[in-house]
């Protein structure tokens, strides 16, 4: 087996001299994006009008449930395959930025998935509003070579086009929806329509270009919604659209609610996870109960539930009448990195440091926002520290036993301080010397325009293999380093039993 970080500073991807090949399956013009950029923030402001106004998403879904059901899909939103008994799939999240991030995963997801069925996208497939035009350098060409069929379930960012662009892509090339009509002046509907972001006008005109990208037959797929179910094999896998705000309308509420009750084993995925930096996000149904009161029924028999949204990857094992879910976090498929090292040790619903798992390591998410801030602020002396600086500060102030054991390194008043800035986490109850205004004041400033354009990515994706008596589900990183794309490193295993 290849090193992976928990082994090396090398196998994290530093000091490697030799980049990998994933710029030649990149197009010659990329858009970066920046969320410091206010007209990207003004095209992405539907979210905030939701939140504001009232979040039309449920009704929009519905009819969008139904248009496809008049087209022919199935009622109960069930995709049946004829897979064998041991099989396996991969889990992508949040892809769609379309810049050397994403692409630097696409090697190593080849090799690692070359024998897989299918694929599933977990939330937010396209940045930064959803645009069709934007899937041609964000999804066609990048998994061009990818020969199986690829799932998705909108994350929303899909949503800020109210998944038109989404519908014409994974569900049959799906029609616009008849305009509704007007709303009453001087309501808070009317004021959320007034500001409404809709695609411009001509958006899909490439469309047709870019699927020629995917064009075999045994990569076509066609599902009948953005919520649905997959049949294969021994497994029944359960796919959730939880849309703007991360909630459940009461028509897909009623949907899971019936889909949970086949008799198979289940396997969620769900654009928001339902345990993440060390909380519980239960996610809420509209009319009562949550998501993960029907996850935890055992007669539902769920034994994993995977979410996107958060851009790293992280697994909580919690214990539930007598059996072990796991709760996973797969969202390092592309888009900028959400620091792991930001979370607090770890203490939720009996699951501690020591059954937490995380990627990339707190360590190295610290050293690599500290040279992320060094370089921007032009403070790289004050800012930056090594791997060993960062993991060794990461072990003083959690209290933990590092995934990877630093090399002999002084822990400075400097380094304390550059961890404060940044927001390392800390022990449960332990109070800080000084408290910022914002404790992950990152999130704020940098992290939304943190996409570095030089390995390390710290990237990753998921390869799940399924046999009638277990789950396997595997970690894989991407760094962007010609190592790691060669023999792609598995950071994280576990082995789940169905029998």
């Amino acid at each position: 087996m290849p090193d992976s970080s928990r082994d090396t500073a090398e196998g994290a991807g530093w000091g490697s001299a030799e980049p990998g090949a994933y710029r030649r399956l990149m197009p010659t013009e990329v858009q970066k994006i920046s969320w410091l950029d206010p007209r990207m923030l003004w095209a992405a402001r539907n979210g905030v009008l939701a939140s504001w106004f009232g979040d039309p998403t449920g009704r929009t879904r519905s009819r969008w449930v139904a248009q496809r059901a008049a087209a022919g899909a199935p009622a109960d939103k069930v995709i049946r395959r004829a897979e064998a008994d041991r099989f396996s799939f991969l889990v992508i999240g949040d892809t769609g930025e379309g810049d050397e991030p994403q692409y630097a995963v696409v090697p190593g997801l080849l090799k690692a998935g070359r024998d897989t069925s299918f694929a599933v996208l977990a939330s937010d497939v396209i940045y930064p509003v959803g645009s069709a035009d934007d899937y041609d350098g964000k999804f066609f060409r990048p998994y061009r070579d990818y020969r199986a069929p690829i799932y998705a379930i909108p994350g929303n960012h899909d949503w800020y086009e109210d998944l038109g662009a989404f519908m014409r892509v994974f569900c049959g090339d799906a029609p616009p929806l008849p305009p509704e009509a007007k709303p009453r002046p001087l309501t808070r509907a009317w004021l959320r329509s007034l500001l409404w972001h809709r695609p411009r006008d001509g958006d899909g005109g490439r469309l047709a270009e870019a699927r020629r990208l995917r064009s075999e037959p045994a990569q076509q797929a066609v599902q009948p919604g953005p919520y649905w179910a997959v049949d294969a094999g021994p497994v029944r896998i359960v796919a959730i659209d939880t849309g703007l705000l991360g909630t459940l309308d009461a028509e897909q509420g009623a949907w899971l609610r019936e889909v949970s009750r086949d008799p198979r084993p289940k396997i969620l995925i769900t654009g928001s996870p339902l345990y993440v930096d060390g909380e519980y996000r239960p996610c809420s149904i509209e009319g009562g109960g949550t998501v993960d009161d029907l996850v935890r029924d055992p007669a539902h028999r769920y034994v994993a539930a995977i979410g996107g949204d958060i851009h790293n990857y992280q697994r909580y094992p919690v214990r539930v009448d007598g059996r072990t879910i796991q709760y996973v976090v797969c969202g390092g498929g592309g888009a900028f990195m959400h620091a792991t090292h930001t979370i607090p040790r770890v203490d939720v619903a009996d699951v501690t440091e020591d059954d937490f798992r995380c990627y990339p390591l707190r360590g190295d998410s610290l050293a690599f926002y500290s040279r992320l801030y060094g370089r921007r602020l032009r403070l790289r002396r004050f800012f930056t520290l090594t791997e060993d600086e960062a993991t060794a500060v990461i072990a003083e102030r959690l209290g933990i036993r590092p995934g990877r054991a630093p090399g002999a390194t002084r822990i400075t008043r400097r380094t304390r301080l550059v961890a404060s800035l940044l927001g390392t986490g800390r022990r449960p109850g332990r109070k800080a010397r000084f408290r910022l205004p914002v404790r992950k004041i990152y999130t704020q400033l940098f992290s939304p325009s943190s996409a570095t354009y030089s390995p390390p990515f710290f990237k990753c994706f998921l390869r799940v293999d399924v046999s009638p008596e277990a789950v396997r589900l595997r970690c894989y990183a991407a760094t962007g380093n010609r190592a790691q794309e060669v023999d792609p490193p598995v950071e994280d295993e576990v082995t789940i039993p169905l029998v």
